[in-house]
């Protein structure tokens, strides 16, 4: 036997139970921000990897695993993203030698060139997903996401 009822051809509405949940609204922007990302910024670039880029090109001979708690990585996702930049050619690592364990990153030349289009690229998603903000706001929202970050990352974290 089968339901008589005609399907939906409509999406189904999310319950008002979900859509106050704070959990399901994060999710949805970062789905979106992800398929901003791979739209508007790179298709292969990943948002942890543009911001490891980053952080090397910033702190330049830095280990692994102080680079990995300065982007929010756990340390084997680290290692996995560092080796994946290493294999493509866009930074360097190098034994350490005073550790033989700690890998110090270095900013390759190739990977000084994506990043800088794939900076200039994002930075227009930030103007494009804020443009309905005017500066004060956009100030206060970014205030309010970092706070609401730091406050979800004590939470599991035991602080």
């Amino acid at each position: 036997m089968y339901d008589a009822e005609p399907t939906s051809r409509t999406a189904a509405q999310s319950p008002a139970a979900l859509t106050a949940a704070p959990g399901y609204q994060v999710r949805r922007l970062y789905q979106a921000y992800l398929a901003a990302w791979l739209r508007e910024v790179d298709p292969v670039l990943t948002g942890p990897q543009f911001a490891v880029l980053q952080t090397v090109q910033a702190c330049p001979g830095r280990d692994q695993r102080s680079l990995a708690a300065a982007v929010a990585l756990d340390t084997s996702t680290m290692a996995d993203v560092a080796r994946r930049l290493e294999t493509r050619g866009l930074i360097t690592r190098r034994t350490a030698a005073d550790d033989g364990r700690r890998k110090l990153l270095h900013i390759a030349e190739e990977g000084e060139h994506l990043l800088r289009e794939a900076d200039r690229r994002a930075r227009a998603l930030d103007r494009l997903l804020m443009e309905p903000y005017g500066d004060a706001e956009h100030h206060t929202l970014l205030h309010t996401l970092t706070s609401l970050a730091d406050h979800w990352v004590g939470l599991t974290s035991g602080s």
